[in-house]
């Protein structure tokens, strides 16, 4: 294989990764996610980065809850709604993600920094790994 078929292979590759991650970015972005509260007197929507787009209060049992109820009910539909977001974006990114890390962990910020960075290099796609060893 020559020099510049390696180079044109290379670069095609980046290209092909360059539209995947545009195509993944775009679908995140349009992420949405909504929650109702157990006996839905409210649904809560949040968009890919876990903010509240909208609260929606139905019929009028949250009425009858006392306010430090009510903000803990919202609360609490608030966090299923972003752990819903989290779950529909790891879906999405997990096929992208090297081998041994956890999207939803990714996410979440609770995949650490060991994981991420390996003491013994970064990993590298097979092609860019290849040409290395050369």
């Amino acid at each position: 294989m020559s020099d510049d078929h390696r180079l044109e292979t290379m670069f095609e590759e980046y290209q092909r990764q360059r539209l995947s991650l545009t195509e993944l970015h775009q679908r995140i972005q349009a992420i949405k996610a909504t929650a109702s509260s157990p006996r839905r007197e409210i649904d809560v929507t949040v968009n890919h980065g876990g903010s509240v787009t909208d609260i929606t209060f139905n019929g009028t049992a949250y009425r009858k809850l006392a306010p430090k109820d009510l903000s803990a009910l919202i609360l609490k539909t608030i966090d299923d709604a972003k752990a819903k977001a989290v779950a529909e974006a790891a879906e999405l990114i997990a096929p992208m993600m090297p081998p041994g890390l956890n999207a939803r962990e990714l996410l979440a910020g609770s995949l650490g920094l060991d994981r991420m960075v390996p003491a013994d290099g970064p990993r590298l796609p097979q092609i860019v790994n290849e040409q290395l060893r050369r």
